[in-house]
């Protein structure tokens, strides 16, 4: 039998410890993984004891890179609509309202921003980045976009999006930016993620997910018209899958961190 792509323990405090588990493929999601999310997240509505959350990634180098580039989704002809398996990965996509911390360490990049969106706030290690590779790879960055400049100043998320493989954001600038809430030294950022979220499981849950609840509301509306652009953007923006196979393929392992 397989070890499962995710893993979770729930402590004594009401904390369930959700980690991405796949550290030879920098946690990077395929449909299994995307499954198990969604299933975790669902699950976690009905079980009483879990009252507060942290999600990270297995093995320090990576939180997550976004789907894995293995992964084969055929899509429709129609350029209105979108098969992507990243959209019911995240809490709120399956109706979870209690709160969810995510710990960073090592790289967050792509597709890892369908899931860090759809947390309450960011913990990371002072070694972690973030980008979005997409441009480089002949690629529209539009959900990740949306969640990007949600959580971030204009500015920085446009140049975080379009800069592509070129550069990396760095957990003080992240920091700075309002992306992180809370910086840690390497290996660090579960154990604070956890203290946060063992605070927030001692309070009372209802008033803690009708919280959650209203954050989301005030940024819902906007988001939703913003994510229904996605699959026309993406259909007329991106090249040929053999194109981007190539860029991939060609990348410059060159970047700056800034």
């Amino acid at each position: 039998m397989t070890a499962p792509s995710v893993r979770v323990a729930t402590g004594p405090d009401g904390v369930a410890l959700v980690t991405l588990d796949r550290p030879e493929r920098h946690n990077a999601i395929d449909l299994e993984t995307a499954e198990r999310l969604a299933s975790i997240w669902r699950g976690f509505r009905c079980d009483d004891e879990v009252r507060a959350v942290v999600l990270t990634g297995a093995g320090g180098r990576a939180f997550c890179t976004g789907i894995d580039r293995a992964v084969q989704v055929p899509q429709p002809s129609s350029p209105y609509s979108l098969d992507d398996p990243l959209l019911t990965i995240g809490p709120k996509a399956n109706d979870l309202w209690k709160p969810v911390v995510a710990a960073v360490e090592g790289m967050a990049c792509g597709g890892a921003f369908y899931l860090l969106g759809e947390c309450e706030f960011l913990v990371a290690s002072e070694e972690a980045t973030f980008f979005d590779p997409h441009t480089s790879y002949g690629m529209v960055s539009a959900y990740e976009s949306v969640f990007l400049a949600q959580r971030m100043p204009y500015g920085e998320a446009a140049r975080l999006a379009l800069m592509g493989t070129a550069e990396r954001l760095g957990a003080h600038r992240a920091y700075e930016t309002g992306l992180v809430s809370e910086l840690t030294p390497p290996g660090g950022a579960v154990a604070a993620a956890r203290r946060a979220a063992a605070i927030l499981a001692a309070h009372p849950t209802g008033a803690v997910q009708g919280t959650v609840r209203a954050l989301w509301a005030s940024r819902e509306a906007v988001r939703a018209q913003a994510l229904a652009h996605a699959p026309q953007l993406i259909a007329l923006g991106n090249l040929p899958p053999e194109r981007q196979a190539g860029l991939f393929a060609s990348r410059s392992r060159d970047f700056r961190v800034r």
